[in-house]
């Protein structure tokens, strides 16, 4: 999954060392399992934090975990991508996408993943 992440980000010409990466959760759930309500509520300040410290151009979301809980929605991701969100307090466009690690298990639904990095390249003003 995570050289998949890199051939997508590559795919609209960004390297890794370039992008931030953070979690809902600071610590990774027993079994992999997603985050229970009170472990993201308990880590949430400090992903504010991040995001107020990195002041990104743009935030992607990979996952149904994290599009739901950053943008505070119970919609399936299916639903959720497609369409340009804002992070509320920050003003910070936000982009969903499916995860690759779904990816690697759904190869089908790669074509929808192109279409939101081709929007991410879009809104990043094709400058990297």
């Amino acid at each position: 999954a995570g050289r998949l992440l890199n051939q997508m980000l590559a795919a609209i010409g960004i390297g890794r060392e370039s992008v931030y990466i953070a979690n809902i959760v600071k610590c990774r759930p027993p079994g992999n399992r997603d985050p229970q309500v009170q472990e993201v509520a308990a880590c949430s300040q400090y992903l504010k934090a991040q995001i107020r410290l990195v002041a990104p151009e743009l935030i992607v979301t990979v996952g149904r975990v994290a599009a739901q809980q950053l943008l505070k929605s119970t919609a399936p991701i299916g639903r959720m991508r497609g369409r340009l969100y804002e992070l509320e307090e920050e003003r910070v466009p936000v982009v969903v996408t499916y995860h690759p690690a779904y990816l690697l298990r759904s190869p089908d639904q790669k074509v929808k993943v192109w279409n939101d990095l081709k929007t991410v390249h879009r809104l990043l003003g094709n400058s990297r």
